[in-house]
C-alpha cells in the first residue's frame, strides 16, 4: 500500500451459523439492540472511529482497548450508559479471511455489568467460546 495511503477496515458482526444455533442470532448486534439507544450509538461511533483510524493506529483513550490474559487477541469497545452501567463490545480483528472482503472488525458479543463489579469467568468463557464458533468457519460467517 502506498505511503499516505490510509487502509479501509469494515464492521462486521459474527453471524452465529445454523449448526450451532437455527435462529443464526447475532450476539453483538442483539446485544445493540437491547442496549439504550445512547449507548448502542455510542459503542457505534467508537467502532467507525477505529475502523477509519485504522485499528492498529487507533489510540483507544479508554473507548477501544486491547485484552490481555485468558481475553488476549480480543479488543473491547467500551462506554458507560445510565446508572453508571458498562457496556462492552467484544472485537477482533482480521486482515483477511474467506467470507470478509479484507481487513475486518468483527463484533463477536456485547455484555454489560454494574460499575465497579467484573465479569465473571463464565461471561469470558462465552465470549471465547463464540469467537471460537467465529474462527471454526471458513468462509467467515458475518453480517
Amino acid at each position: 500500500m502506498p505511503i499516505g495511503i490510509v487502509e479501509k477496515w469494515e464492521i462486521r458482526f459474527f453471524r452465529r451459523h445454523p449448526a450451532d444455533d437455527p435462529k443464526q442470532g447475532c450476539p453483538g448486534e442483539e446485544f445493540l439492540s437491547s442496549s439504550p439507544p445512547k449507548v448502542a450509538s455510542t459503542l457505534l461511533a467508537i467502532l467507525q472511529a477505529v475502523a477509519m483510524a485504522p485499528p492498529p493506529s487507533f489510540t483507544g483513550g479508554g473507548m477501544w482497548e486491547a485484552m490481555h490474559d485468558e481475553m488476549a487477541g480480543y479488543y473491547e469497545a467500551r462506554t458507560r450508559g445510565p446508572r453508571k452501567r458498562l457496556y462492552r463490545l467484544y472485537c477482533l480483528l482480521e486482515r483477511g479471511a474467506p467470507g470478509l472482503n479484507g481487513p475486518s472488525l468483527v463484533v463477536i458479543a456485547g455484555l454489560s455489568k454494574p460499575n465497579e463489579t467484573a465479569f465473571s469467568r463464565a461471561d469470558y468463557d462465552w465470549v471465547r467460546g463464540l469467537g471460537e464458533e467465529y474462527f471454526s468457519r471458513s468462509p467467515r460467517s458475518v453480517v
